[in-house]
């Protein structure tokens, strides 16, 4: 995995985390669902904030949740276990050296994982080792080139590079979800179906207006602000204007788009 989660380990990331889960539930996970006694496995895991969904969907399937952060995983048992979820252990793991036998799992889940990695690829042929013939992975990741705003904004546009540039300078991908089809088919997986899922927001849908454009999408962008800045990617000015015109699209007359993108391979 790279080195430093672009992000950031902190409590204003993870509440973001959370409202992304939150607010995205049923459009990324009305299909995450596996047959009952699944041995599933979470590449992955961060701070739980897709484990509690995917625990809560499949409440008779065996998850095993792995992240390389302890902090992270003491923080997602801790969730899950407020949740009341009784069907999750968490373990401590490297996704490229993982300590399990060949073909443990039917399944294998990876959400907003791959962005961050140095070599997804390489990632995808070793966890495909530990998936059972005839078991499946399924990966969902956004594509930050494909947010797309009324009213238009180059420096909303330029902020958002400025995400982009720093998780590339860090060795992931903020652009990852456009390359799903080829990644899992050159890492050996059959029959890969990939599903673009789209977020619409406009001011007929408040809970999309809070959730995702200011509380995911946005906040974000903005707290890669000091990074930005050091790294001589942009002027203060034009940084805080792209802020403040992300902000301008959850008014009245605005919208906001993104597209996360879902794929399914199997074994």
């Amino acid at each position: 995995m790279t080195k430093a989660y672009i992000h950031g380990y902190n409590t204003r990331e993870n509440i973001r985390l959370q409202d992304q889960a939150a607010t995205l539930v049923d459009l990324l996970h009305s299909d995450t669902v596996f047959p009952a006694g699944s041995r599933i496995l979470e590449a992955g895991c961060g701070v739980g904030a897709q484990t509690i969904t995917l625990a809560g969907k499949n409440p008779e399937a065996s998850i095993t949740a792995i992240d390389i952060s302890e902090t992270s995983l003491a923080e997602a048992a801790r969730k899950v276990a407020e949740a009341g979820l009784t069907n999750v252990r968490f373990q401590q793991g490297n996704i490229y050296h993982l300590p399990f036998a060949p073909q443990s799992f039917d399944h294998v889940f990876v959400c907003f994982v791959l962005e961050h990695l140095k070599e997804p690829g390489t990632a995808l042929q070793r966890l495909k080792e530990f998936i059972r013939p005839g078991g499946t992975i399924t990966v969902i990741e956004g594509d930050h080139g494909s947010a797309c705003f009324h009213p238009d904004s180059n420096a909303a546009r330029a902020a958002i590079r400025c995400q982009v540039e720093l998780q590339s300078s860090a060795g992931g991908n903020a652009l990852i979800g456009r390359s799903l089809y080829p990644l899992l088919v050159a890492a050996g997986f059959d029959e890969v179906h990939v599903s673009p899922r789209m977020v619409y927001v406009d001011w007929s849908r408040p809970q999309l207006v809070d959730g995702f454009t200011k509380k995911t999408f946005t906040a974000m962008i903005e707290g890669v602000r000091e990074s930005a800045i050091k790294e001589g990617l942009v002027e203060p000015a034009v940084f805080d204007r792209g802020i403040e015109d992300l902000y301008r699209t959850t008014e009245q007359d605005g919208t906001f788009c993104y597209t996360f993108f879902k794929a399914v391979g199997r074994v």
